[in-house]
Order: structure tokens, then C-alpha cells, then sequence
């Protein structure tokens, strides 16, 4: 069951802008850019445009009401820039996102919630490249989650090691079935955790499934969420190898990578022409190569090669010289 949940965070005012902070509310509560747009009286469109960093016109009144709603709403102190800071009109710096929110994004951040709020047991899966870990690294930011990147080299001992390690415990001494032991008692008086294993495809073959099945144990006997992902062998090996597992799956995201249309949300900033948007799309969109990290390599080449050479504009001879780079 695929859901696409928003995640939960009460704190706003983290954000170095005051973009940044709107966005975190909109990803926290929910909300809409129309929703905030008719609080403050403005027009959808022109919210829409600020927040992309498109805003045309003086920002000082539409910074001063969105400082002031959201200040309403979290009902900390939220304060305008200051005159001079914002984007000057008509101009805007090549940046990237440091959030993307792509039905990808949203799919595991849906998952990882309704895991943590319902105790369940979700499955995510992806292809090498298509930003997983990014959004479950983000998730793991929040309060009382838990998360570990899995290698082919982690022993039964290890993997409990780690999940030792990131939920703050000492490490423990004896046989793994007293530690793991620990762990569960932690969870069961520390309600409320969410236990997120990355690259889990890389605990289970046909030889052992030892390590997933300590996975299995911790969740059946704790009050504590879990969420395993991985790439898409991770199905194919919980279905003929788990079955135990499999039978307990209550939230599953398969993700599809980015759609032409995130390509350019996602380089709203950037100047580029026809042809190397075309490009760019089939680097990030390709179903046989295309991925999101194979678009994010190009991009950082291609910023590394506008600032020696004080382009503007992002062609396909700057693309070309970004693709001799990553083969270097």
C-alpha cells in the first residue's frame, strides 16, 4: 500500500531563509501554497513564484505577511529579512533545492510516518540512483528515529552494534540474543521510535537470513516502527526467503524516479536552453540510465564550469564538457 503522508515536524524556524522555513511548514502541516496564499492575500501564483525564487516585484510586503502567518501558526518569533537581503526584483542566484518534495520524496516520507505513527512495518523500494536514501536521511532528523545504512561486510553482531549505536545505547557485552533482548526493552519504554535499516538487500541471500530475521524479532516483540529499503531485489528476496516478514508488510512505496516535470522544478533556478533541457530530462528520466544522481553529477559539473568561466546560460556544449568531467 503506497501512502503519501507528510511528515510531522514542530519546528519551523530552523530554515537559514525565510523561504526555507515556509517550505518546512508546508511539508510539516500539510498545508497548501493556495491555503497560505488566501491567509495572507495573495494570489497563488505570485506565493508560488516567490517561493521558486521567481518573484519579480519589491518582496518587502509578501515577506512581512508570510513572516506574520507564520509566526501565527507555530507562534514562535518568525522576522521578515532585512531590507537589502531578499532577492533583489528581476534577479535570482542559480540554486538548487535542498529539498526536492517529488512524489518519490513524498511516498517515503509517507511510509516512515504512518510506520512511526501506526507501529508498522513498511518497505520501500528503488533503483541505485533514484534518491532513497536522501528523503529517509531527512526523515531521520526528527525526534525518536533511528536510522543505519547497511554494507555486505555487517555481521549479525554488527547490525546490532549499529542499531545500538544510533539510538544513543552503550554497547552491549554477551550473546546477540541478550543484546537484542536490550534493544527491544528500550523500545517497549521509549515508545514512539521509528527504526529505519537502508540497504537492506544487502542482509539477506539465500544462504542467511539471519539479520533480517533479528529485524523481524525486534519489531514482533517492541512498540516501535520499521522501515526496510533497498533496491528492488529487497522484494523478491522478502517474498521467497521471508515469508514471515512478507506477511507483516502494512506500507510499501516502489519508486518510479523523477518525471519530466520535477526536472524542471527541481532547475527552476537555472538558465538553460531547449536543447540541454532535453538533456537533462533524459539523464534524470531514461528509463535504462536515467537517476536522480546521475542528474545531481552533471549539475555540480556544470556549476563547477559556470563559475570558471562566468556563463549564464547552461547549453549543451557546457553539458558536454560536464560529462568528459565525470568520466575523468
Amino acid at each position: 500500500m503506497e501512502v503519501t503522508a507528510a511528515v510531522k515536524n514542530s519546528t519551523y524556524t530552523e530554515g537559514s531563509t525565510l523561504t526555507d522555513k515556509i517550505n518546512r511548514y508546508i511539508l510539516s502541516n500539510r498545508a497548501s501554497i493556495a491555503s497560505i496564499a488566501k491567509e495572507i492575500g495573495y494570489s497563488r501564483t505570485t506565493v508560488s513564484r516567490y517561493l521558486a525564487g521567481k518573484y519579480d516585484s519589491d518582496t518587502t510586503d509578501i515577506e512581512t505577511k508570510l513572516a506574520e502567518f507564520l509566526s501565527r501558526q507555530t507562534g514562535e518569533t518568525v522576522t521578515p529579512p532585512a531590507p537589502g537581503q531578499s532577492q533583489e526584483p528581476g534577479r535570482k542566484a542559480a540554486k538548487l533545492p535542498t529539498f526536492l518534495e517529488s512524489r518519490d520524496a513524498r511516498a517515503v516520507l509517507g511510509v516512515c510516518q504512518s510506520c512511526q505513527e501506526y507501529i508498522g512495518l513498511g518497505v520501500i523500494v528503488a533503483r541505485s540512483g533514484y534518491g532513497k536514501t536522501y528523503p529517509l536521511r531527512y526523515y531521520a532528523k526528527l525526534p525518536r528515529v533511528a536510522y543505519i545504512e547497511c554494507d555486505d561486510t555487517m555481521s549479525s553482531r554488527d547490525l546490532v552494534e549499529a542499531i545500538e549505536r544510533s539510538l544513543g545505547l552503550p554497547t552491549g557485552y554477551g550473546t546477540i540474543w541478550r543484546r537484542v533482548n536490550g534493544i527491544r526493552e528500550f523500545f517497549n519504554t521509549n515508545r514512539g521510535y521509528l527504526l529505519i535499516i537502508d540497504e537492506a538487500d544487502k542482509l539477506v541471500s539465500k544462504h542467511t537470513q539471519k539479520k533480517m530475521e533479528i529485524l523481524r524479532a525486534i519489531f514482533d516483540q517492541s512498540d516501535v516502527g520499521l522501515v526496510i529499503a533497498g533496491e528492488p531485489r529487497l522484494e523478491a528476496q522478502i517474498k521467497t526467503y521471508l515469508a514471515r516478514m512478507a506477511n507483516r508488510v502494512d506500507f510499501y512505496a516502489s519508486l518510479r524516479g523523477l518525471s519530466p516535470s520535477e526536472v524542471e522544478s527541481y532547475l527552476a533556478d537555472f538558465e538553460i536552453t531547449e536543447d540541454a533541457m532535453v538533456e537533462l530530462k533524459a539523464r534524470a528520466c531514461n528509463m535504462q540510465t536515467g537517476c536522480f544522481r546521475l542528474l545531481a553529477r552533471t549539475i555540480s559539473n556544470v556549476r563547477r564550469i559556470l563559475g570558471d568561466q562566468g556563463e549564464a546560460t547552461v547549453t549543451m556544449k557546457i553539458i558536454e564538457q560536464a560529462s568528459s568531467m565525470m568520466m575523468l
